[in-house]
């Protein structure tokens, strides 16, 4: 950044009330409770609210079966021994926790295999140099799938090229940066993190209509649309704002060299691909009309056959079989045991989501007994339908997508975001005859673009660590002034389009309809 003393450096630091507003929420966020211990202290409120709101008489009309639906009070006898009893039951019944550690045992034996690594440098190093800066932005959108895998292969992999092609190389963490954070829920590979949400819409529409199913495709239609767009508006931001504001890189950095693909790499990857193809043409074929294996023989849509129904057994083979196919060409795996660790480390990441897991279960489950998930739907919705905003989709889901953002700020893990505010959105929008996949795509898109702005991020910490290679001298309001450009162009884009597709009824997915009853 010419070494922070250029009109451009002087600009990105200059913003004083910018970083109070950053020490602010920074400040605030690190003042909050670990998410685990934030839902167990929202689990012990809701057994506490249930028993004064039962207390007070608090009850709607259930807008199906038109009975009376009060408040259950969960702080009586009855309700303590059901809080004992269940307390299993809700743990291994919350549905992402079993959907989470089955797709990264798939996924981790991709990445320890070294899979994932050769395919992203394949992809870069296969890019002219005009199409570096896109193809950089849309690898790192497609990581996504990978986990948090761009935040630590594919950001540094970035500066690292642009540094090699005498570029600025915080022009290359930003770009990627980008894709990876800001345009997280934009792909057009489904990950684990598409049947993560799909399990908690579910969950939540469930409160409404017990036989409801989400599934992971909900918004595939709109994400793969979308990862078109944020590598686009990503380029965009990168070649015509930062670029012109970074300039020349005077840095004394040594240069990294881009290893490229060896022929072990190159010999893993061919018969990965293979492998990828051979599950594809079974899958193809399973789906053929007239009796194919994976149809659903009382249905001939592709959203109620088994291969969407079984989403996350054929994403955790897609990525275990090549993953160890890979591994063993490659000679990354030597034998069994090799697999085997690569499985245990990729379980390692989850520990803490599964401490988490435990309490969010039990808020659900607690949320769910008390009705208050019902009562609060059934309230906003009235509340809604009085104001005369049901008219307006569009604005409806601004509001969703501008609350989503907002959270994030403090709140950065889609999933336990998901968790606390699917139960309470999901049944609102469903009531006024919205589908819970628009309701989840409009939060899906608030929770990403902000990502890129909070400190709190959990890989915040590790890509700052990656522009301060390159500038020692860098602050955080630094990177969130060149990180702001794409935040604001993503937000009024993906906002747009998302406009769009509710004015032209467009299915979000497949068998994903705007409005309940489409």
């Amino acid at each position: 950044m010419r070494s922070l003393t250029s009109p451009t450096a002087t600009l990105l630091a200059k913003p004083s009330r910018f970083q109070h507003f950053l020490n602010l929420v920074e400040k605030t966020g690190n003042a909050l409770p670990n998410p685990a211990s934030m839902f167990a202290l929202l689990a012990l409120a809701v057994v506490v609210l249930s028993a004064i709101l039962h207390s007070a008489g608090i009850t709607v009309l259930h807008p199906v079966t038109g009975e009376a639906v009060g408040v259950v009070n969960l702080l009586s006898v009855e309700g303590l021994q059901r809080i004992l009893l269940e307390a299993e039951r809700n743990f291994l019944a919350y549905p992402p926790l079993g959907i989470a550690l089955m797709c990264l045992i798939g996924i981790g034996i991709a990445e320890q295999s070294g899979l994932m690594s050769a395919g992203l440098r394949l992809v870069v190093f296969a890019s002219p140099r005009k199409l570096i800066t896109p193809m950089v932005v849309f690898a790192a959108v497609l990581s996504n799938a990978g986990s948090e895998l761009g935040y630590v292969l594919v950001v540094p992999l970035a500066g690292a090229l642009y540094h090699s092609l005498g570029r600025h190389p915080i022009l290359g963490l930003a770009a990627a940066f980008a894709g990876v954070s800001g345009g997280y829920s934009a792909n057009i590979l489904l990950g684990a993190i598409d049947v993560l949400l799909a399990g908690l819409s579910q969950a939540a529409a469930q409160l409404v209509e017990p036989t409801y199913r989400v599934a992971p495709t909900a918004n595939y239609y709109f994400m793969v649309v979308s990862a078109l767009l944020i590598a686009v508006a990503g380029t965009f931001v990168t070649e015509k704002i930062i670029a012109p504001r970074l300039g020349e890189y005077r840095g004394d950095a040594p240069r990294d060299d881009l290893k490229p693909l060896s022929h072990a790499e190159k010999r893993g990857l061919l018969f990965a691909l293979l492998t990828v193809t051979v599950i594809t043409a079974l899958v193809v074929w399973g789906l053929l009309p007239g009796g194919g294996f994976l149809q659903n023989p009382g249905s001939t849509e592709l959203k109620d056959s088994v291969f969407i129904r079984g989403l996350v057994s054929f994403i955790f083979l897609y990525a275990l079989l090549p993953g160890i196919v890979y591994g063993v060409a490659a000679g990354s795996f030597k034998n069994d045991h090799d697999i085997v660790a690569g499985m245990v480390h990729s379980m390692k990441s989850l520990a803490s989501f599964i401490v988490l897991a435990f309490f969010a279960s039990q808020f659900i489950a607690y949320f769910n007994w008390a009705n208050l998930g019902i009562v609060t739907a059934v309230s906003g919705a009235n509340f809604i339908t009085h104001i005369g905003l049901e008219q307006m989709p569009g604005l409806l889901m601004i509001a969703v997508l501008l609350f989503a953002a907002a959270v994030n700020m403090l709140m950065t893990s889609a999933s336990a975001k998901w968790a606390l505010l699917a139960p309470v959105f999901v049944p609102m929008f469903m009531l006024l005859g919205f589908s819970p996949e628009l309701v989840q795509c409009a939060f899906r898109i608030g929770d990403s673009i902000t990502n890129i702005l909070t400190p709190l991020m959990n890989y915040f910490p590790l890509v700052f660590t990656f522009f301060i290679k390159y500038e020692p001298k860098t602050g955080i309001g630094t990177v969130i002034a060149l990180m702001l450009p794409y935040s604001i162009v993503f937000g009024l884009l993906w906002t747009a389009l998302l406009v769009m597709w509710v004015t032209f009824g467009i299915p979000l997915g497949p068998g994903a309809e705007l409005y309940l009853g489409s």
